[in-house]
Formats: C-alpha cells, sequence, structure tokens
C-alpha cells in the first residue's frame, strides 16, 4: 500500500500553526512524515484539505449507555426527598436503564453515541465499561455479550475504541456484596481479566486496519466498589501486561466522607498509600481533592481525567484545574455521561468554571507557557490522551497514528478571525464550528462532514438514527 498523502494550508503542529504542511501516512495508519513550507512541487499529487487541520482528541471516560438518560433526569423529583436531588438520586434513575438494557439495545445506543463523538471530533473514546451480566444478575449466556456490543459498535462507524472492563465487587465501603439494582456489574479480578483476554482474541479475527483501531485497559469503579486485595490485584495485573488502568475517585463530598470514616484517609491519600500508583493509572473525577493529593498524583506519574459536564451536570462540584495545572499535572478530558458530546464545549466549561470561581479570566493561560488558554487546554487535553490509551495518539508527528480533524472555516464562530486565532474561536465563540471532515488513522470516517465513505454517508447516519430511536421507544415505551 502506497502512502497517503494530504496537503493542509494550515495544521496544528507542535502546540502551533504551521503553515503548507505536507502529511503522509503510512500503511499501518500512522504519520511518516510531517513537512511545514512544503513547496508546489512537493505536495503535488496530494489530497487538498479543505480547512485548519487538528488532531483528533481521545474522549477518556465514556459509559456509552448513559447516553439514553441525556435529558430525561433533568426534572426535580417529586417523591418527598425532591430537596436531595444530587449524584445519588441520579444514580438510582441511572439505574432504571442500567438494569434492563439488552447488548443488542446496547449496541444500537453506542454505535449512534459514537458517531455523534467522531462529529464531534472525538477519535478515540476509553469506554469504562460494567454492565457484565444478564439483566437479572445471572452469567450471561456469553460472557463476552456486552462487552462485543460495544466493540462492534466502535467499528461499525470507525471509531478508535478503548475497553476497560470494569471491577464491581460491592456496594459500599461496608459491604460485602452488591444490591438488587447492581447485579448485574458483580465482576471479580478473574472474570474482568477474562473479558480482556476475550475481547483481545476477538480482536485478532478483525482485518488489520480494524484490529488497530481497538485496544483493552482495566477499570477498578471506585473504592468504595472493591477492597485492597482486589485492588492491588488487578493494579499487578495491569502492570504485567502493560494496561492502562482508570478508577472512579473522589468524585462527591459523601464518598470522600465515607472513605474517612471507613479507612481514616481521603481517597486519594488511601489509594497512594496502599497501591503503587504509577503512569498507567488514570483517576477520573478527583474533585475533590487537596493540594497535597494533587502532588502527590503529579509525583506518582498518574492521570487525573476531568469530565466537565458531567461534574457540573449531577452537581459534583468544581476540580482544581489551576491549582493541578501549575504543579505539571497531566489529564485528558471526557464526557462521561454524555450530557454533550463536543470536547469543545468540555474544554469550555473546564476554563469558564474556573473563572467563575476565581472571578478571573484565562485561568489555563496563567498556568502554561502559552498565551492562548485554548492552547494550553487542547495541548494537555492531547497529552493526557495516551496516558488514558497506552497508545500513540494526539499530535501531528512521525510515528503517532494518524487521526485529525478539518474545520469548516466557513463556520460563522471563525469568519474573519486572524489565523493565528482560529482555536481562540473554536472554543470560546459559539455555535462552535464543526469540523468538515474526521480521520482515523488515516482513513476517513467522516466525510464532508456525514458518517461513513462516499454517498452512502447520509444513509448510514439515517440507519444509526432509526435504531437509536427505535432502542429509546423500546426502553421508555
Amino acid at each position: 500500500m502506497n502512502p497517503l498523502k494530504f496537503f493542509a494550508p494550515r495544521a496544528w503542529v507542535q502546540g502551533a500553526w504551521a503553515r503548507d504542511v505536507l502529511l503522509t501516512v503510512d500503511a499501518n495508519g500512522h504519520w511518516c512524515a510531517v513537512q511545514p513550507d512544503a513547496t508546489l512541487a512537493q505536495r503535488s499529487g496530494a489530497t487538498l484539505l479543505g480547512g485548519p487541520v487538528l488532531p483528533g482528541l481521545v474522549n477518556a471516560h465514556s459509559h456509552a449507555f448513559q447516553r439514553a438518560i441525556a435529558g430525561l433526569t433533568e426534572r426535580r423529583s417529586t417523591t418527598g426527598l425532591a430537596q436531595n436531588d444530587d449524584f445519588w438520586s441520579w444514580r438510582d434513575r441511572m439505574y432504571s436503564v442500567a438494569r434492563r438494557i439488552t447488548p443488542d439495545q446496547l449496541e444500537a445506543i453506542a454505535s449512534f453515541l459514537y458517531a455523534e463523538l467522531l462529529l464531534a471530533g472525538y477519535t478515540q473514546v476509553c469506554e469504562f465499561h460494567y454492565l457484565h451480566n444478564a439483566a437479572d444478575g445471572a452469567a450471561q449466556a456469553d460472557p463476552l455479550d456486552m462487552s462485543l456490543a460495544l466493540v462492534r459498535a466502535a467499528q461499525r462507524v470507525g471509531m478508535g475504541l478503548t475497553l476497560l472492563p470494569t471491577l464491581y465487587m460491592r456496594s459500599g465501603f461496608e459491604a460485602t456484596g452488591l444490591r438488587d439494582d447492581q447485579r448485574r456489574f458483580a465482576s471479580s479480578p478473574e472474570s474482568v481479566l477474562r473479558l480482556v483476554d476475550g475481547v483481545q482474541e476477538h480482536v485478532k479475527t478483525l482485518d488489520a486496519a480494524a484490529a488497530a483501531a481497538v485496544n483493552v485497559g482495566l477499570a477498578i469503579h471506585s473504592l468504595r466498589a472493591a477492597g485492597a486485595p482486589a485492588i492491588q490485584a488487578l493494579a499487578a495485573e495491569a502492570n504485567q501486561r502493560g494496561l492502562p488502568l482508570h478508577i472512579h475517585i473522589a468524585e462527591q463530598t459523601q464518598e470522600v466522607q465515607d472513605c474517612i470514616s471507613h479507612t481514616g484517609q481521603r481517597p486519594i491519600e488511601w489509594l497512594l498509600a496502599n497501591v503503587a500508583v504509577n503512569a498507567r493509572w488514570n483517576l477520573v473525577h478527583a474533585t475533590h481533592t487537596t493540594n497535597a493529593e494533587l502532588q502527590a498524583v503529579q509525583r506518582s506519574g498518574a492521570a487525573i481525567v476531568i469530565c466537565p459536564s458531567t461534574e457540573a451536570n449531577l452537581g459534583d462540584g468544581v476540580f482544581d484545574y489551576a491549582g493541578y495545572a501549575r504543579l505539571g499535572g497531566s489529564w485528558s478530558v471526557g464526557s462521561d455521561s454524555h450530557v454533550t458530546r463536543s470536547w469543545v464545549e468540555e474544554l469550555r466549561l473546564l476554563e469558564y468554571s474556573q473563572r467563575l470561581t476565581r472571578r478571573k479570566r484565562n485561568v489555563a493561560a496563567q498556568t502554561g507557557s502559552n498565551a492562548s488558554s485554548a492552547a494550553v487546554l487542547f495541548e494537555s487535553a492531547l497529552a493526557g490522551g495516551h496516558k488514558a490509551t497506552a497508545l500513540p495518539l494526539g499530535a501531528i508527528e512521525v510515528g503517532r497514528r494518524a487521526d485529525f480533524l478539518v474545520l469548516d472555516d466557513q463556520a460563522s464562530a471563525l469568519l474573519g478571525v486572524p489565523a493565528d486565532h482560529v482555536l481562540d474561536a473554536l472554543l470560546f465563540s459559539s455555535p462552535e464550528a464543526r469540523f468538515s471532515d474526521v480521520f482515523v488513522a488515516g482513513r476517513p470516517v467522516v466525510p464532508g462532514g456525514h458518517m461513513g465513505n462516499g454517498s452512502a454517508g447520509g444513509a448510514v447516519w439515517q440507519q444509526l438514527k432509526q435504531d437509536y430511536v427505535r432502542t429509546m421507544q423500546q426502553l421508555w415505551a
């Protein structure tokens, strides 16, 4: 297979806009040459890209099934606990879908979601997956049914997928098992590792291009969901197998209080004291942290996954981004419950939450070496994608996977904006610009703004929508 060549009048290279960039993709879907200031003769025969080019971004935290409740939990409770509407009451509503969803329904929802994420400029998604068993809590006839539904969904639309089979053993720190409405989450270190092995075997049956877009990692739901021996065992396996490891931690104040009551330590304090946390770890949320904890996370090499829209929607609180960024902490971004599917909106909300709480402007820019808040946020989120996936993603750079986005520079938010300010306008001017083309591993997955290749793109999108609507009607009839 001959290398693919693209020409970008402007492309985001090494944290800044480069001009007249010749981009070459090898047979494995990785960048093999990135040449700014290419001459007319050098770019002869290259495919012209019709707008500014950005690297694709990793969505580092997803629960695909929760797309089915986006917009359906925004009314106050009519029970006597209405005044206590918070994460925990939202969780009970979320369980109403988690208890019932079938593998086919999960595939339909995830396919539509992953298409939405691609359209919004995500090119890899980390799926934090804990719906392992049948609806009644019994083992599935095929234990891989739910996991492979997610793999098929990603393959259907061309999304890169990092599947994270998740350990979930108990309902709380003092519990010995799960509640009835959590039975389908039940797992052990051994069963989670069997899922990893099974998915890896399945990937071997795919063609080379499809297989390259799927990898696996491990996840622990939370400290309240597993005890020290199980957490330590899974961490050891992640190290031995070279896998990324994710965990929800310190998302809500009650979780922090419960951890202190049970262990005498705050969640991140306990984790760092009891487990050999290293660069494979990704701590999801970490909303309620002390400066000392953030310093310890940074020293460990671990990363934090920030999910601004979900943390705002659930009333979790505001992560100390400014404090962590000043320490040089690594982080990525995720859309979690998918109340929004746009990384632009996530990064904008991350910055605005800091401005609101600190009553300052351009908070991100104050923590980095670039004067642009958008550039600091985007570069940091790109860099965190590698830790979240253990894949060579997040840059237009030789050796990285050729995931890239082409901005529609005729979008109203970008019209008349000086070239060097296009990224700033993308993040901080609404309505946000669209991506006219999205590529994963050098292959067009959203050509001309449509799902699928060529003239079939519109039909693919229509089928995804029909399948999604039918599934929603089944779930909410």
